[in-house]
């Protein structure tokens, strides 16, 4: 098949279509600030109809068997690494990701559809004990019904492929909401849906802003909302599913602490610290967002850290492919991190690299290591989003817990020793659903991406992620044992 790249319009109910309204929306080259098209803005009448559609496509689909429902998957599995290169640069384009991060990106998109395909034959309900003779006590996993997804920007084609696949595997239909500062990939992407020939309503995709947004979440036609985003969209989300007590799947923001103890492998450390701080200008929930050094190797840490930092180079992705990292998302997104800078060094912490916006008309900042933080300052205590590694130092593994866990977030950290009673008493006391030892912070499919705190409610991916889409129904069968 031919992808038609001048073509953004919604996808409601196996139909390429325009707002209602006929409202457009800008999206924004984060590298040089110019528009770079417009979408359609949902409107409620376009919102109506894909639930409708949705929830009439689920009556059938809950009972097309799972291995058939696989194949879809696999199909677009396929379809995704045809176009890969495709669209890869239109995440480049619209995010600003590096052709790289975007290829990786395009290609574990794909691995989770397959992956996720190979769990057809796989979930299972139970039978269990009865305390009566002559009783079975089987419990059914059958599907919510419909999901609302609703996609961030920083991973926007990944994230679709982590609400749709384990959604309609396990039998619900889904209305896929992208984010208005990366809609293109998504949009896109519903020409897979219709060359697969997926049958109408199944997925649904529509693209709006964060009032159409709320208004996907508040339907009381949606059974589950799943939202990957800032805390704040969380919240707006809960407020607005609690109208109608709908379940929600959050994964939310991070400050995810990196303790780097007195016996680290600093050549290790380094450089994954720095990956993780790079990897998308710093807008990763996951990865590192502040470091706590032992004060044995402060200095030799500090220096190290300093040099790889002030070596990464950036720019626009599309125009020198040998850039590090591109620009943050948005204006607002590069205010932000100036901000928090700016109160830090108020307050007493050094810049050793960086600190300042970076050049061109896009919306970079430099790479910057900051020393001295404390957690009373704002750049330790909120998400930075932004190529900017603060960091701190400390004296004894209790010292380095109480810090990594004096946060509103506990979505991932990660720690660097050899010694393993360090590591162990670090993994048991950290207040966070995933910690990395001695590696990159990325998870991976087949585990399970969930946070504590105000890092979110539920999960995504492996087992459990797929046990998100599934309600229960348990049976109480009697039977006569004479017959």
């Amino acid at each position: 098949m031919e992808l038609k790249l001048d073509q953004y319009k919604m996808y409601i109910d196996g139909q390429f279509v325009e707002s209602s309204e006929g409202t457009l929306g800008d999206n924004i080259n984060p590298s040089t600030g110019e528009v770079l098209n417009q979408v359609p803005q949902a409107s409620l009448e376009d919102l109506d109809r894909a639930l409708k559609a949705a929830r009439r496509a689920q009556k059938s689909w809950k009972h097309v068997p799972s291995n058939e429902r696989a194949e879809y998957l696999y199909q677009l599995s396929d379809l995704i690494l045809e176009h890969k290169e495709t669209f890869a640069k239109v995440i480049s384009t619209e995010v600003g990701k590096v052709l790289e991060q975007a290829m990786g990106e395009v290609e574990a998109t794909a691995e989770y559809f397959k992956y996720y395909a190979g769990w057809a034959r796989k979930y299972e309900g139970e039978i269990v004990p009865s305390d009566s003779p002559n009783e079975n006590i089987m419990i059914f996993k059958k599907p919510v019904g419909v999901v609302a997804g609703i996609l961030p920007w920083n991973y926007p084609f990944f994230l679709i492929a982590r609400k749709v696949a384990p959604a309609i595997l396990t039998g619900n239909t889904v209305i896929v909401k992208p984010s208005s500062s990366a809609p293109n990939n998504a949009l896109i992407f519903a020409q897979l849906l219709e060359a697969v020939d997926l049958p109408a309503g199944v997925v649904n995709i529509l693209s709006g802003d964060r009032e159409f947004g709320s208004a996907l979440a508040s339907s009381p036609d949606v059974d589950l909302v799943s939202i990957t985003g800032s805390v704040r969209a969380g919240q707006a989300v809960m407020k607005a599913a609690s109208e109608n007590i709908t379940n929600v799947n959050l994964e939310l923001g991070g400050k995810a602490p990196t303790v780097v103890w007195k016996d680290a492998d600093l050549d290790v450390a380094v450089k994954a610290i720095v990956a993780s701080r790079v990897i998308n200008s710093g807008q990763v929930c996951n990865c590192t967002e502040r470091v706590y050094v032992h004060e044995a190797i402060k200095d030799e840490f500090y220096d190290r850290i300093t040099e790889a930092m002030s070596q990464v180079k950036y720019g626009n992705p599309l125009e020198d492919e040998s850039v590090d990292m591109g620009p943050l998302i948005t204006q607002t997104g590069l205010d932000s991190v100036e901000e928090k800078i700016s109160a830090a060094t108020s307050a007493g912490a050094r810049i050793l690299t960086g600190g300042q916006r970076g050049e061109g008309s896009g919306y970079f900042f430099e790479p910057t290591v900051i020393a001295d933080a404390t957690n009373d300052m704002t750049i330790m205590q909120q998400e930075i989003f932004g190529p900017v590694l603060p960091i701190g130092t400390f004296k004894t593994l209790d010292e380095a817990l109480e810090l990594a866990n004096d946060s509103d977030y506990g979505l991932t950290s990660a720690i660097f020793a050899q010694d393993y009673n360090v590591i162990l008493k670090f993994i048991n006391n950290m207040e966070a659903g995933e910690v990395y030892v001695n590696r990159h912070s990325f998870e991976a499919i087949q585990g399970f991406h969930a946070g504590w705190k105000k890092s979110g409610i539920g999960g995504a991916d492996g087992r459990h992620g797929l046990e998100e889409f599934l309600a229960t129904t348990v049976a109480y069968i009697e039977y006569d044992n004479e017959v």
